[in-house]
Formats: C-alpha cells, sequence, structure tokens
C-alpha cells in the first residue's frame, strides 16, 4: 500500500518534535556514537521543523537553518529505515524548497554524507568545494538556487 504523506512545520519543544529528535537520533546519530546533547538541541529554537506523516505516524523529518537573509541550511535530514527508497525523502526535499521559497530565501545548501550525494544530485543541487570529515564521516558541500 502506497503511503499519501502530508507535510507540515512543528514546533520547537512540541511531542511532535520530541517525534522528529528521535529519529534523528536513531537514523543519524547513534549509528555513530553521536547523541543529542541539552545545548544542541536548544539551538535548535530559531529552525524550521518540517515533516512528513501518514495519519500520525511520522515518516520523515529536516531541519531548516536560517544562514542568513537569502540562504538557508537544510539538515538532519531522517526517514523511517523501513520507508528509505520509497520517494518520501524527495517528497520532503521538494517540501522544504517551496517552504523555503515562501519565506523568500533563494539559495538552499547542505553538508551531505558522502552516500546521500547521488540522492541530492538527482534533485538538482551541485557540490561544491572540498571533500570534508563532520560528525566522523565523509560530506560534500552542496547547493541549489530557489529562484
Amino acid at each position: 500500500m502506497a503511503l499519501t504523506p502530508h507535510f507540515r512545520t512543528v514546533q520547537h519543544g512540541s511531542v511532535e518534535y520530541a517525534l522528529t529528535v528521535a529519529l534523528r537520533d536513531r537514523i543519524l546519530r547513534h549509528p555513530l556514537g553521536l547523541y543529542f546533547t541539552p545545548d544542541q538541541l536548544a539551538a535548535e529554537g530559531d529552525e524550521f521543523h518540517l515533516t512528513a506523516w501518514d495519519d500520525n505516524q511520522l515518516l520523515a523529518c529536516l531541519v531548516l537553518k536560517p544562514v542568513d537573509a537569502f540562504t538557508v541550511k537544510m539538515r538532519q535530514v531522517a526517514v523511517q529505515e523501513n520507508l528509505q527508497g520509497q520517494g518520501i525523502g524527495k517528497k520532503l526535499v521538494a517540501y522544504a524548497e517551496t517552504f523555503a521559497r515562501e519565506h523568500l530565501f533563494k539559495t538552499m545548501v547542505l553538508h551531505a554524507r558522502e552516500t546521500a550525494i547521488p540522492f541530492y544530485l538527482s534533485q538538482g543541487y551541485e557540490s561544491f568545494g572540498e571533500p570534508f570529515t563532520e560528525v566522523s564521516i565523509p560530506h560534500r558541500s552542496m547547493r541549489k538556487k530557489l529562484d
């Protein structure tokens, strides 16, 4: 049965936000032996938390962090393990791009894990700069013009 996700933002500190933290922790942090600190989570208060849902089940989430008046950074993209590869991440990224445009951002930037670079290239992002290590694994800076 195909899922028809619906998308929305959730408020920092809400019950829904706690679900996004648990998903990001399980998918992105625990495999690297990392855990969120209270300070890291508190710093997310001024960021946008975008989510994909099927009824009351969280399917995927990401965080948008304003860099400046025209640039926003997409980070912490996580999709439930059993749903990866089904297009939910692609739809959530498209929703994030629309959200960013509506908030007058002109460029989306991100740090892509090496394994995720093909996904972002397929969504129209370009890599720039030299590869680097972040959270102990290889990454590339990527960007996309939103206009």
